[in-house]
């Protein structure tokens, strides 16, 4: 069995990590300093969020260097050194592949913009303004459905002509940029610091993968790979279908995105068969999943998916979706598991399983009761997690119960998105700015990207310097890895219990996944099973006390509370391994 199959991983955003040199911004020497930590965590693999230079208009996801380090974060020196002391602890380190676009900074950039036929203009795509056209019934009339008008077209300005098409930016407004060098608009998907890469240009791809080899070469074992299913586009650029306005899993699964990936697994990852990829896979269906991660396909190892993600159009920040009831949350993890295929086929794949990421508000927030039950629900929420069906990834934090971060005012907040849909949003009608900060305080991304909250000294530990990049949860007081490190009955020793006893357990590796109460408004139960080895889990997702609607014989091995009752209690889960 793969190895990537036992392994669970961890998600470190560096920039909020740990920082050695009190600047208020983490760093590699911060991570080093943390791998003991980690390597007693009990997980295996540390995937990095972006570390390469970049001026950080997407907090590092605008590359302008692939193959330099941010100098916020450190040197290659450093890098290398973490390298080598991850890999001493037996840990192994991925990084994040952004490259569906780069920052309008790099030297490809650069060169692309500065004329027509400039040998770069190609790695990019440019496209002349379109003549006028009428704008697509969504935009004239008010929002309707699950994805609303990003509020303005974009068409029609000045000197500038028309954009190519009606597309919209994740980030707010359209997705083309005029650049007055050349006369023409350039596709940036997200902000207009992040232009999009040309991937059908193959001189493009060559550098490309010759990018990739360089750090696998230094050693790094694997990639998480970014936006991956949006690399390729489709060239008649046609406008949003009708009634589709601003749907962006539009631009996911383009015609030759299957034929770029398989070229990415023959050029580079089946010359390094111990390389680690994981696909994110916005915009990619359950149906569709095993074209990315099927044995077969040579493409990639693992996807996660979006289907259970907050949902963050621009419009969500004034009319934020209602969470996830506990059946809909069920049907998405069992769709996904019978859909990828549990037979061991070799047309079938493997997923990445996760409820915390840099781009969702912290699960316990969503999930759980971080007032009543902060314990129970953050331990109920591993030991869901930690026996479902796939690769898990642990957040940074959420080992420790780290929960949403209030955030009071509009300048308070970091992420690009939450500051272009305020721009879009409420600058234009100020009444609008209460609902905005409450949505805001539900569902951006800064919540997940405070810093670690490792001690109760001052700025939680996480710097010595006076002042941090991103606001402290004031809870940090309470809610700490210094503190829970020694208390036996922590959050963070829960995990440390899970994930030892996680790692000898095959039936969770690759044992079938059955919902046992798919329609129960409360309870989570599933079986694990591989061959005669047969594991129940049973989770209470409640605050109320449930009585549980199936007999369970056999043996309880692993639960979040210390005295078992008849019924099962708020936020209680409870595993049993069951009798043949």
């Amino acid at each position: 069995m793969p190895t990537y199959k036992q392994s669970v991983i961890y998600q470190i955003y560096p920039r909020s990590f740990a920082d050695s040199n009190g600047d208020g911004i983490g760093d590699l020497q911060g991570i080093i300093q943390k791998l003991d930590y980690l390597a007693n965590l009990g997980v295996d693999v540390l995937w990095l969020s972006p570390i390469f230079q970049s001026p950080n208009a997407d907090n590092g996801y605008d590359i302008s260097d692939y193959e330099a380090i941010m100098p916020e974060f450190g040197t290659m020196a450093e890098f290398d050194d973490l390298l080598t002391e991850t890999h001493r602890r037996g840990l192994k380190l991925i990084l994040d592949l952004v490259v569906n676009h780069s920052s309008d900074e790099h030297r490809w950039f650069q060169e692309s913009r500065k004329s027509k036929d400039n040998p770069y203009r190609d790695y990019y795509i440019w496209r002349k303004p379109s003549p006028p056209a009428p704008l697509p019934e969504r935009e004239r009339g008010e929002p309707s459905g699950s994805f609303a008008p990003l509020s303005r077209s974009g068409r029609g300005a000045g000197g500038e002509g028309n954009p190519p098409n009606n597309w919209q930016s994740f980030f707010s407004g359209p997705a083309w940029k005029f650049d007055e060098t050349t006369g023409e608009y350039y596709l940036h998907l997200f902000a207009e610091k992040q232009p999009d890469l040309n991937w059908e240009n193959p001189r493009l791809r060559q550098e490309i993968y010759r990018m990739m080899r360089f750090w696998l070469d230094k050693g790094v074992d694997g990639f998480r790979m970014d936006v991956i299913p949006f690399l390729s586009k489709d060239q008649d650029f046609p406008d949003y279908p009708e009634g589709r306005f601003g749907d962006l899993t539009i631009h996911a699964n383009g015609p030759r995105i299957h034929e770029f990936l398989q070229e990415m697994h023959r050029e580079v990852l089946a010359h390094y068969p111990d390389a680690i990829t994981v696909g994110e896979g916005f915009g990619v269906s359950a149906a569709q999943a095993n074209l990315y991660v099927g044995q077969n396909r040579r493409e990639l190892q693992m996807i996660y998916h979006f289907d259970h993600a907050v949902p963050r159009e621009e419009q969500r920040f004034i009319e934020p979706a209602p969470e996830f009831t506990l059946p809909e949350l069920k049907a998405i993890f069992a769709n996904w598991n019978n859909a990828l295929g549990q037979t061991g086929s070799p047309d079938e794949g493997w997923q990445n399983i996760y409820f915390g990421n840099h781009d969702n508000p912290r699960s316990l927030s969503r999930f759980g009761d971080p007032v009543r039950f902060p314990y129970e629900s953050a331990t109920l929420l591993a030991l869901v997690l930690l026996t479902q069906r796939g690769t898990p990834s642990i957040y940074q934090g959420d080992e420790i119960g780290m929960t949403n971060c209030p955030f009071d005012r509009i300048d308070e907040y970091d992420d690009i998105q939450v500051r272009n849909a305020w721009n879009a949003l409420v600058l234009p009608n100020q009444q609008l700015a209460p609902a905005f900060l409450a949505s805001a305080n539900r569902i951006a991304r800064d919540h997940a990207r405070t810093p670690m909250q490792w001690s109760n000294a001052p700025n939680a530990g996480f710097t010595n310097g006076p002042r941090t990049w991103l606001n402290v949860n004031p809870n940090y007081v309470q809610i700490n890895a210094q503190q829970q490190d020694t208390d036996p009955d922590s959050v963070l020793n829960f995990y440390r219990k899970l994930l030892r006893w996680r790692k000898q357990q095959p039936v969770l590796h690759e044992g079938t996944y059955r919902d046992l109460l798919p329609n129960h408004p409360t309870l989570w139960a599933y079986e694990r099973q591989l061959d005669n080895e047969r594991l129940t889990v049973v989770a209470n997702v409640s605050a109320m006390d449930v009585a549980l609607p199936i007999k369970l014989t056999g043996e309880l091995i692993f639960g979040n509370y210390p005295k078992i009752t008849a019924d099962l209690q708020p936020f209680e889960a409870r595993i049993y391994r069951l009798n043949p």
